[in-house]
């Protein structure tokens, strides 16, 4: 087969050392997923309609990505009729318009807000471990950032593959020991679409501590869900 074409779509560094390390993300994993057959491109900037055309799959790990203009939403557009796939790390899914995004990815939070966990334990249960994605994995704890007060999609709805309750932490008051996902698919159907086929997103909302995208679960479950966006 061709190789899977994978564009990761990055950003500037930001916060602390260790955490959101955007720029380190597109260096690290051109080279995971080259050594793994695929052909990957990239950038620190929204990718072109040109570059978006010859992709399969978009990786995005850049903060605030849910700030969109006219021109990028276009070729966002154009990708996922074409069934171009989706994968969203941590706070991509972050913007001013959460409804927009979570009509793209299943997910939105809402910048500015104060809606998540910082710097605390992310205890996962793995809601679907048949799912070709989470086949194996068991339920395990990251340190890292979690998300709650999150916009939903309502048609169609996400495809829970992990939930995290939230800890006790002082962004997080009011909100601990609540279980919300953390972890999904979404597929869907648009009009006007040459195939016919809906296109896929995986959302994984972890990713503030860089070293967690070493751990051997975590590379193996998001290497599965670049394969699976990308309809491999």
């Amino acid at each position: 087969a061709a190789p899977l074409r994978v564009l990761i779509y990055a950003g500037l560094k930001t916060h602390a050392v260790g955490q959101h390390d955007y720029p380190q993300f597109l260096a690290d994993w051109s080279k995971i997923l080259t050594e793994r057959g695929a052909y990957v491109t990239g950038g620190l900037q929204f990718p072109s309609a040109r570059e978006l055309s010859s992709a399969d799959v978009m990786v995005i790990y850049k903060g605030d990505a849910g700030y969109l203009g006219v021109e990028d939403r276009a070729a966002l557009d154009s990708f996922m009729r074409r069934g171009g796939g989706l994968v969203s790390i941590h706070d991509a899914l972050c913007g001013p318009e959460p409804e927009a995004f979570a009509n793209i990815v299943g997910g939105g939070k809402k910048h500015g807000e104060t809606n998540f966990t910082l710097e605390a334990d992310v205890p996962y249960t793995i809601a679907d471990p048949s799912h070709p994605i989470m086949q194996g994995m068991t339920a395990f704890t990251i340190k890292d950032e979690a998300f709650f007060n999150m916009t939903w999609s309502k048609s169609p709805e996400i495809k829970v593959l992990a939930t995290a309750t939230m800890a006790a932490t002082p962004s997080g008051k009011g909100h601990e020991g609540q279980g919300v996902p953390q972890i999904w698919t979404y597929e869907k159907s648009l009009a006007r679409a040459p195939t016919g086929l809906p296109y896929r997103a995986f959302v994984w909302m972890q990713g503030h501590n860089y070293s967690n995208f070493a751990l051997p679960n975590i590379q193996t479950m998001l290497l599965r869900a670049i394969a699976w966006a990308g309809k491999r």
